[in-house]
């Protein structure tokens, strides 16, 4: 049995924990657990959308993954938390993947995990990345031996098809991306820096002002 260990903290963004969720629950001879620094109830980064750490963390310091949200302001709080860096960095000690998606990276930049090597992360945070020695690159998702990041938010979900194609093989990958039907058509050319518009660019940053990053 595969065992996925996706941590919850306050002001972590939904989708980042969700998206990976819902590629790698699909795999065989797989459980994912959400953990937390306790179990119970943890608030995502909107303050509407509420999940529930199943259990706390320490009871699970050995997971086979490691999935770290991202969620900007909260991502910044949990990254100076040495509770949840200390989880990350013994966890890392034995998993088969450790991975973050968005500026879940900072978390493991603060354990020393992305020292030396390139990642991504959302962009409004990738200058953030070299204080801990890591090189930001502008891809959706980055591998570095068993060391897995995502960019932004959505990232997360190809990132998961990534590690079950690591998991479970390319095959049952692909199933796995028709059974949750993702074939992404956006609707508009605005999904990264290289395609938005300069008026889109700064619309999105008073959007995320709510969150301002430290």
């Amino acid at each position: 049995m595969t065992i996925v260990a996706v941590l919850l903290y306050p002001g972590f963004t939904a989708l980042d924990a969700v998206g990976p969720y819902e590629v790698l629950a699909r795999l065989p001879d797989t459980r994912v657990v959400f953990v937390g620094r306790q179990a119970g109830a943890v608030v995502a980064d909107t303050g509407a959308l509420t999940m529930v750490a199943e259990r706390a963390m320490d009871e699970l310091r050995e997971p086979d993954v490691v999935v770290i949200p991202g969620g900007l302001q909260g991502s910044f709080a949990a990254a100076a938390d040495a509770g949840y860096v200390d989880w990350v960095r013994t966890a890392h000690v034995t998993s088969t993947w450790t991975t973050s998606v968005c500026t879940g990276a900072l978390m493991l930049g603060a354990a020393g995990i992305l020292r030396g090597q390139t990642a991504t992360t959302h962009w409004a945070a990738k200058d953030y990345l070299a204080r801990y020695g890591a090189t930001y690159v502008s891809e959706r998702v980055v591998e570095n031996d068993r060391v897995m990041t995502a960019a932004g938010v959505s990232a997360g979900i190809d990132m998961g098809l990534r590690l079950a194609a690591h998991l479970a093989g390319p095959a049952l990958a692909g199933a796995v991306q028709l059974s949750i039907e993702y074939d992404p058509q956006p609707p508009y050319a605005a999904g990264s820096l290289g395609t938005a518009s300069p008026q889109t660019v700064r619309l999105a940053v008073d959007l995320m002002r709510t969150e301002t990053l430290p």
